[in-house]
């Protein structure tokens, strides 16, 4: 099955073409606001399903909107009809085709352009009233406020929130792929006319805007999000796809001396932190106990033995370790314990806490091994 995509360089349609790819898709008919308007004619006799994502949001002149979004939906729909084509159309609406503006209008007079089709041709069709769409690939002052604020605040620019208490409806981009396919599947989300999109994100303005500066800070205090709530594991993901290509790599604060370096990677409120130690050979670093603290030690690079001994007995334990036979070794509450790089050259150890280091409340008790 031939499948046209109208809209197909925009941000919905791009992501939604990478989706159809990666699930088998592969005879997809592009078509976007510079294709040769010729081709539309042999799309639209040759496809088998239709998703017509093309439209105007932000026009120089008012009136554009109903040329965009109605006049087009009206020349694609002749063109399905003058073939007698039977093909499945979706269109990508909006929930301001509720409402009474230009846009919405338009919106709305493309909804009813595609409905009157399906009366008339029998065709299925699935019109989605969309609210704000996130994700990767948007347009900054285009697509979504949300755009804006990433590409503005991941470049310390500016950004202007009129209303902080302002609440805003939004959906995830994979999610409306998701979503879209399931209709090409026959299996659409339909509630009456209409099709949805799930799940839907209701959250003020203000929230976003703090939510996202905090992803800024985060390469300074290494605190990541609490990807436990799910619109903050999307709006982070779409975040990162807004960094200049030039600032993928940040530094990180380097502890060193003799003996080697300790650097902090990530901190995390609920989960504690990560960091990397470094030993030179012959080095023994630790020697020291935790009431409540516990650890997970991964030598990745080197080799070296680890040490444990429970306060007040003479029994020790050791783990020999290398990066050559990976091996996670907790470190319990109540065990004094010290790594020793016992090779030739630099040892490189992966270290979880699962708390954030307190220098007021370090729980740290020094004690030979």
């Amino acid at each position: 099955m031939e499948i046209l995509v109208t809209g197909s360089r925009g941000f919905v349609g791009r992501n939604l073409i990478a989706h159809l790819k990666q699930r088998g898709y592969s005879d997809i008919l592009e078509y976007d606001i510079d294709t040769d308007p010729r081709l539309l004619d042999g799309y639209t006799r040759r496809c088998g399903f239709v998703f017509h994502l093309a439209g105007i949001q932000r026009p120089q002149n008012p009136d554009e909107f109903m040329a965009g979004n109605m006049g087009f939906t009206q020349t694609l729909i002749e063109s399905l009809q003058k073939h007698g084509s039977k093909a499945p159309v979706l269109v990508s609406s909006s929930i301001q085709a509720e409402l009474d503006n230009p846009y919405g209008q338009s919106k709305k007079a493309g909804e009813d352009c595609i409905l009157a089709h399906a009366e008339k041709s029998g065709a299925a069709v699935y019109v989605y009233r969309l609210p704000n769409v996130f994700g990767k690939w948007g347009r900054p002052n285009y697509n979504s406020a949300v755009a804006t604020f990433c590409h503005n605040i991941a470049r310390d620019l500016p950004i202007t929130v009129n209303d902080p208490e302002a609440v805003i409806s939004l959906v995830y981009i994979d999610d409306v792929c998701v979503q879209f396919i399931r209709a090409l599947e026959q299996n659409a989300n339909r509630i009456g006319q209409y099709c949805m999109v799930e799940p839907v994100y209701t959250v003020k303005l203000g929230r976003i805007a703090q939510l996202l500066e905090s992803f800024r800070e985060s390469r300074g205090n290494l605190l990541i999000p609490d990807f436990a709530d799910e619109f903050t594991k999307k709006l982070y993901s779409t975040y990162l796809s807004y960094l200049p290509e030039d600032a993928f790599s940040y530094p990180l604060k380097m502890h060193s001396d003799h003996s080697g370096s300790f650097t902090e990677f990530l901190r995390s409120n609920s989960n504690g932190q990560v960091s990397v130690n470094i030993s030179k050979p012959g080095i023994t670093k630790g020697n020291h106990w935790h009431h409540s603290k516990n650890e997970k030690f991964l030598v990745v690079s080197g080799q070296g033995v680890i040490r444990l001994r429970a306060p007040g007995l003479e029994k020790t334990i050791e783990y020999h370790v290398s990066g050559g036979n990976l091996q996670a070794v907790d470190i319990p509450p109540g065990y004094t314990h010290s790594i020793e790089n016992t090779g030739d050259c630099d040892m490189v150890t992966v270290m979880w806490a699962n708390e954030c280091f307190d220098p007021a409340n370090p729980d740290t008790n020094a004690l030979e091994v």
